[in-house]
């Protein structure tokens, strides 16, 4: 059992919470059940280590029955250790190391997808994490991160998508333009959410076809270049007196959108 909170183990799975950590070893920090247990059930191929509690085990007896399927043994440590190598304040007694295994711009494309979710400078861990949660369960093909958008792998995103991480496609380390030349070629319509749009009720109806939604910085939204490249813009109405919606939360009231259109018109 690891009982050193210091010990040299401990402390290399506690630098994966820092970016240049997670650059340079190719891995990402998983923390709690749910991240565990969606990764072992998706992607098991990609876990390499999985730490817990005694006491975290005996609760969750189905990931330490998954950790076994993938070929693994769990690494037992003290509540001391396994609090050095979280990033939360109150972990939930398991810890995973599992490799970054971002998806390939190729191959999205080459799936035909109908609906991506382009997220260009986000910058807020929370939002990128909800965007992708909110991607996956709008039956999104992929999410593509470009420009200096937040790393995905950064713990508090992977903690936000709640194991979508694993369900959805991620391309990572784009640029904008290219993006948008294949999503064209694909026969997608580019469409950028921004305050300064038209209407999105009176363009709804466009979205039943293949769509590409870009979504910019919380703070700034989208640069005038970003803009330019987009087919279009709609900015989502307010009837109440909120000055604005969440990035997070007007991404998913575009994509679900989307999605309603698109399933109604199969």
């Amino acid at each position: 059992m690891l009982d050193n909170p210091r010990s040299p183990r401990v402390r290399a799975v506690a630098k994966l919470t820092k970016r240049s950590a997670r650059q340079e070893t190719g891995l990402f920090l998983l923390e709690g059940p749910q991240a565990a247990r969606e990764a072992l059930a998706y992607r098991p191929d990609t876990v390499i280590e999985v730490y817990a509690t005694p006491t975290a085990m005996e609760r969750h007896p189905d990931v330490r029955d998954a950790v076994r399927e993938a070929g693994l043994e769990v690494e037992y440590t003290t509540e001391a250790a396994l609090d050095a190598m979280a990033d939360t304040v109150t972990p939930q007694g398991i810890v995973a190391v599992a490799r970054q295994s971002p998806s390939s711009l190729k191959d999205v494309f080459a799936a035909e997808p109908r609906l991506i979710a382009i997220c260009e400078e986000v910058r807020d861990p929370g939002n990128l994490g909800t965007i992708i949660r909110a991607a996956d369960a709008a039956g999104a093909d992929a999410v593509v991160l470009t420009g200096r958008t937040v790393d995905p792998y950064n713990p508090k995103v992977v903690r936000a998508t709640t194991g979508s991480l694993f369900h959805v496609p991620v391309v990572v380390g784009v640029e904008l333009a290219p993006v948008v030349e294949r999503a064209h070629s694909a026969g997608m319509r580019v469409i950028a959410a921004d305050v300064g749009g038209d209407d999105f009720l009176a363009r709804r109806s466009m979205l039943a076809e293949p769509t590409a939604w870009l979504f910019g910085n919380e703070a700034r939204g989208l640069e005038d270049e970003a803009l330019a490249q987009a087919d279009f813009a709609l900015r989502l109405p307010i009837y109440g007196r909120a000055e604005s919606l969440n990035l997070a939360t007007a991404a998913s009231v575009c994509l679900y959108e989307t999605a309603f259109a698109q399933r109604a018109s199969d």
